[in-house]
């Protein structure tokens, strides 16, 4: 009697797993298959996200186009949506790696395995390899999503250490991922809106003179257009971190350049550190990028990049340089989120 009870809840067993599978349910492991699969059968995508950053407690959105053609071939374009004039785009192609801010014709070359070495919420192929690379990640399943949580790996920020990724069920695209800080609240949100995982592409679409002609139409649109970023640019010259580190404002010079004018603020105490802004009057003349060995970072108004003890971006205008052999990655970035407060003193 037993061993017929036994068998008979084998074949119930048995019975309910192939129910399951005959209604499409799949395991942990057939997704990251599956998953894997389409991200190494791609040859192009275009899609469309929003993001929202929350940091210091001031909320960013950016609209991001996103487009990759094999083979590696990436294009993301971010744009503050509240700061529509000076969108920027990360571009990787056969020459290297790019942050371009077109309307101020500048342009960063990154030394960087970029986008490879670091998580990249908005990027499909990032988001399925930090699936894939977490043998801890959490699963779960809702009527439409496949969700995965997962460990990060951003190397300038480890204040965002997991994430939830949702995929969609029928196309194994991503439809929003929640990057959560150390408390597991989400500070980071994308948002996609479409995915056209057949996209065709013109030739010199991934091409650093293209995309930095791309502006070029919007910034002719008049001299009273010009005259107001000048003016806008003027405005918040002055600014500093409201987050300091426990530090304060020690000394500030005012150095006069050619064509504008250069800021210097030495801020002391539990870590010292100085805040560099810079503002000219007239646009640089078109340059070769300036080559930085070292990562791309999200300051939640526009992008910077990081290479030893420094910090460098553009902000409404203004070129930012904050240095520091104290403050950690972390702090740097915190402090160069805080720099659009208040008025040096």
């Amino acid at each position: 009697m037993i061993k017929k009870r036994f068998f008979g809840v084998v074949l119930l067993l048995s019975a309910i797993s192939l129910l399951l599978s005959a209604c499409g349910e799949k395991s942990q492991e057939d997704v990251v298959e599956k998953l894997q699969k389409t991200v190494a059968d791609l040859d192009s995508y275009k899609a469309t996200a929003d993001m929202t950053m929350n940091t210091n407690d001031q909320e960013q959105t950016f609209l991001i186009d996103i487009w990759y053609q094999a083979d590696d071939q990436y294009r993301v374009k971010l744009e503050n949506e509240g700061e529509q004039n000076e969108s920027q785009v990360i571009l990787k192609n056969t020459d290297g790696v790019f942050v371009l801010t077109p309307a101020l014709e500048k342009s960063f070359k990154f030394q960087s395995e970029w986008p490879e070495n670091s998580s990249q919420p908005y990027l499909f192929q990032s988001l399925v390899n930090d699936v894939i690379n977490d043998p801890e990640a959490q699963f779960e399943t809702t009527e439409d999503h496949y969700i995965f949580k997962t460990k990060t790996n951003y190397q300038s920020n480890n204040n965002l250490p997991a994430q939830e990724i949702y995929f969609d069920k029928s196309s194994y695209t991503p439809v929003m991922v929640n990057v959560l800080n150390q408390d597991g609240e989400p500070l980071v949100n994308v948002t996609f809106h479409d995915f056209d995982l057949d996209a065709t592409f013109a030739e010199d679409d991934f091409s650093m003179e293209k995309n930095m002609e791309k502006e070029t139409d919007d910034e002719a649109s008049g001299a009273e257009e010009g005259e107001a970023v000048e003016t806008a640019a003027q405005e918040v010259r002055t600014l500093y971190p409201t987050y300091t580190a426990g530090a304060e404002a020690a000394e500030k010079k005012e150095v006069a350049l050619e064509d504008g004018e250069r800021i210097i603020t030495t801020f002391e105490g539990e870590k010292n550190f100085t805040l560099v802004q810079e503002i000219r009057e007239t646009a640089p003349v078109s340059a070769a990028p300036e080559e930085v060995n070292g990562d791309i970072v999200n300051l939640g108004t526009t992008v910077g990049a990081l290479e030893d003890n420094t910090l460098k971006w553009t902000y409404q205008g203004v070129d930012y340089q904050l240095a520091s052999t104290e403050l950690t990655k972390e702090e740097m970035i915190e402090v160069a989120q805080s720099v659009q407060g208040q008025t040096i003193k």
